[in-house]
C-alpha cells in the first residue's frame, strides 16, 4: 500500500519516490513481506511450468504486444521517471519508445535465434543443439534507465520461455508498477513476470532459492561483487553489467566545434548518468585547447531547471541529492590536487540534486577522478601527443565497457579502436546502439551480454539432443 508525503524524511522505509528537482518525498511503498517473496517465487515456478510449453511464436506475439503498450503509454511512462529520477522529459519519452524496439526485435528475431541447430556428427547419427529455457530468473535493475534496463533483460527471456522475478531500484517503484501493468495488460500470464519490492536481505534469499536458475544485475561495481559472490556460492549463472569509464578518443578534427558539441551532447545524455557514457575524452595536443574551449562555452551560463520543461540554457538534477554531493566531492578532490575546473562543478544549495555541468582537465594518477567512474555531468578531458599514448591511456582503467575513436582517417581510427580492451569498440560514432547491438563489457565492467543475438544466449540450456543411427 502506498502513502503520500510532502516533505523529505530522514529515514528510508522501503521504496519511495523522491523528486530530485525538489527533494520532496512524493510517495512511499512498503517493502515486500517474506511471505510475499515466497508467493512470487512460487508463482514464477508455477508460471514457468506452463509458459515453457507455450509455442515460442505465441510467446513472441505476447512480447510484441508488450512493446506496443510501451509505445502507446510513452507519455504516461515518461512523466513517471522524470519525477522519479529527474530524466529530461524528452529523453524519458525516447526511452519508453526504445523499449518497443527491443521487444519488437526479440519478438521478431527470437524464434529463429532460439531455433534448433543441427551439428555434424562425425561418428554418425543425428546431433542437434537445442536452446531451451532454464526456469525462473531474478533481475535486479537500476534507476538510471528504469524501462530500458528491464526491457533488455525481460524481452529475450520471455521469448525463450523463462519467467522473471524483478527487483527494481528502491527509487523507482512507480515505474516498476507501470511495467508490471504493461505485462499484465499485454497478456503475459500470471506468474511469468513478477515485480517484487524486495529488501537487500530478501534478494539473498531469492538467489539462494532452488527455484531461481540465474540472476542478472545492472548496477554498481560494488553491487556486482556482492551479487556475483552470492550467485557463485549458490551455483547460479549471473550476468553483471557494471560501471564504466569509457574512453572517447579524438585523434584529429575537421570541425572542432562540431566534434566538441557531439562529445558534450553524448556526455550530458541522462545528465551524465549512463554506464557507457564518454567519461574520459582523450584529445590530441594540437586540437586540445580549442576542444576544451568549445566544451567550456557549452558548459558556461547554465542554470538549474525543471526536467519536465527542459527550458533552453538549463540543466536537470541528478537522481538524488546524495549522488550530486558524491560527484561534487570527486570534482573537488581533483581540483584540490591540481586539476583545472574550466566551468561548472558547483553543487547548488537546497534540497534539489543539482550540480552544474562541468569541464575538467589536468587529471593525473592519484586523483579519484583518474580511477573512479564519474557518474554525472562532468566532461573530463585528457591531452595526448600520439596514437600510442592515447591507446595506453584509454586502456589504463579498471573498467572495460565501451569506447570510441574518431579521426578524419577511418583506417587510423579503426587501428586504434581495434586495440581497446573493451566489450564494445566504435569508430567515428559515440556508440553503436540499437536493439540488435550486443551490450556488455570486460574487466570490472562485468560479464555477459544483453541485446542483439547474444541477448538470447545467456540464460538458455544449450542441450545436445543426439539420436544414434
Amino acid at each position: 500500500m502506498a502513502v503520500t508525503a510532502n516533505a523529505q524524511t530522514t529515514t528510508a522505509p522501503g521504496y519511495r519516490v523522491i523528486n530530485p528537482a525538489t527533494g520532496a518525498v512524493v510517495e512511499e511503498f512498503a517493502t515486500a513481506t517474506d511471505a510475499e517473496i515466497q508467493d512470487a517465487l512460487a508463482a514464477a515456478e508455477s508460471g514457468y511450468q506452463s509458459w515453457k510449453n507455450v509455442d515460442i511464436n505465441e510467446r513472441a506475439k505476447i512480447v510484441a504486444r508488450v512493446g506496443e503498450l510501451f509505445a502507446e503509454r510513452a507519455d504516461e511512462l515518461a512523466a513517471i521517471i522524470t519525477e522519479e529520477m529527474g530524466k529530461p522529459l524528452s529523453q524519458s519519452k525516447g526511452e519508453a519508445a526504445f523499449c518497443k524496439d527491443i521487444f519488437d526485435y526479440f519478438a521478431t528475431e527470437g524464434p529463429s535465434l532460439a531455433a534448433n541447430q543441427e551439428i555434424k556428427a562425425i561418428g554418425g547419427g543425428k546431433a542437434v543443439i537445442e536452446r531451451l529455457p532454464v526456469g525462473p530468473l531474478l533481475g535486479i535493475m537500476p534507476w538510471n534507465y528504469p524501462y530500458y534496463q528491464v526491457a533488455r533483460f525481460a524481452a529475450p527471456n520471455l521469448v525463450l520461455g523463462n519467467t522473471i522475478v524483478l527487483k527494481h531500484a528502491e527509487t523507482c517503484p512507480r515505474s516498476a508498477l507501470a511495467i508490471q501493468k504493461i505485462m499484465d495488460d499485454a497478456g503475459v500470464p500470471a506468474g511469468v513476470y513478477n515485480n517484487v519490492f524486495a529488501s537487500h536481505e530478501q534478494i539473498s534469499t531469492i538467489i539462494a532459492d532452488d527455484r531461481i536458475q540465474g540472476v542478472s544485475l545492472t548496477g554498481s561495481e560494488r553491487a556486482g561483487a556482492i551479487i556475483g559472490e552470492q550467485a557463485g556460492r549458490n551455483l547460479k549463472k549471473a550476468v553483471l553489467e557494471l560501471g564504466g569509464s569509457d574512453p572517447y578518443v579524438i585523434l584529429d578534427s575537421a570541425d572542432i566545434a562540431q566534434d566538441a558539441a557531439m562529445a558534450w551532447g553524448t556526455r550530458m545524455e541522462n545528465t551524465g548518468q549512463a554506464c557507457n557514457s564518454n567519461k574520459r575524452m582523450i584529445v590530441m595536443e594540437d586540437i586540445f585547447d580549442d576542444f576544451v574551449g568549445e566544451l567550456t562555452k557549452l558548459a558556461t551560463g547554465l542554470v538549474p531547471g525543471d526536467p519536465a520543461e527542459e527550458a533552453e540554457g538549463t540543466f536537470g538534477p541528478l537522481s538524488t541529492r546524495g549522488a550530486a554531493e558524491a560527484l561534487a566531492a570527486q570534482v573537488q578532490d581533483a581540483v584540490d590536487k591540481g586539476a583545472t575546473l574550466h566551468a561548472g562543478g558547483v553543487l547548488h544549495e537546497g534540497p534539489g540534486a543539482y550540480l552544474a555541468p562541468a569541464v575538467l582537465s589536468g587529471i593525473t594518477k592519484g586523483m579519484r577522478a583518474y580511477y573512479e567512474e564519474l557518474f554525472g555531468p562532468v566532461a573530463v578531458v585528457y591531452k595526448v601527443s600520439s596514437d600510442e599514448e592515447a591507446l595506453e591511456l584509454a586502456n589504463d582503467s579498471q573498467y572495460g565497457l565501451g569506447g570510441a575513436v574518431f579521426s578524419t582517417d577511418p583506417a587510423r581510427a579503426a587501428k586504434v579502436a581495434s586495440r581497446l580492451v573493451t566489450g564494445m569498440a566504435n569508430v567515428n560514432i559515440p556508440a553503436a546502439e540499437g536493439a540488435d547491438m550486443p551490450f556488455g563489457g570486460v574487466k570490472r565492467s562485468g560479464f555477459g551480454r544483453e541485446l542483439g543475438p547474444l541477448g538470447m544466449e545467456e540464460f538458455v540450456n544449450k542441450r545436445l539432443f543426439y539420436v544414434a543411427d
